[in-house]
């Protein structure tokens, strides 16, 4: 789907896979590669890059508001399907399926904390060196926050059991046409 465009303006950029944060300027041509998750993977002369949605403008897309909205006030716990849910709309900028179909979620549970309820969540990522894991993390946090209920969410990192593509779902592998 790369479709080349032309930065409008200046916009933080994060490369991929080290993590790292730098500025790409205006003018700088860069091919779109992927648009999913509320985020864009771009390809650039020296590599891909990650450009978060509140600067989709930039490179002449609709902006997407990425801030975290309070949830509405519920008198209850966050439903564990709505918290899937928005964890499907988490994206590896380097691969089309999200990480629920990627069998990166490894478990989520809802916690009862005093009178609110926190959602927990272990992940692992393709390959440990990655350095997009806190990026993917947060990605993940943030949509948890949008679910009602959520009062706060902890996402971590973990390395056991080691991923391995038989933990990617049928659909995932449908989309990756492994199947």
């Amino acid at each position: 789907m790369s479709k080349e465009r032309i930065l409008s303006r200046d916009v933080t950029a994060t490369q991929i896979p080290s993590g790292d944060q730098f500025k790409l300027a205006a003018g700088t041509r860069i091919h779109l590669t992927q648009t999913l998750g509320g985020s864009y993977t771009v390809m650039l002369d020296f590599g891909l890059a990650r450009i978060d949605g509140k600067d989709a403008d930039a490179i002449g897309e609709q902006a997407v508001d990425e801030t975290v909205k309070a949830p509405a006030p519920t008198a209850g716990a966050p439903d564990p399907e709505a918290v899937w849910d928005q964890l499907k709309k988490v994206y590896d900028p380097e691969i089309p399926v999200n990480i629920v179909d990627l069998g990166l979620v490894y478990s989520m549970d809802v916690e009862k904390v005093d009178v609110s309820y926190r959602v927990n969540v272990s992940m692992t990522l393709t390959a440990p060196g990655c350095g997009m894991g806190p990026a993917i993390a947060e990605d993940a946090r943030g949509k948890i926050m949008q679910v009602p209920g959520v009062s706060s969410a902890d996402v971590r990192l973990v390395w056991e059991p080691p991923w391995n593509q038989s933990m990617i779902s049928e659909e995932g592998k449908m989309r990756l046409g492994l199947v």
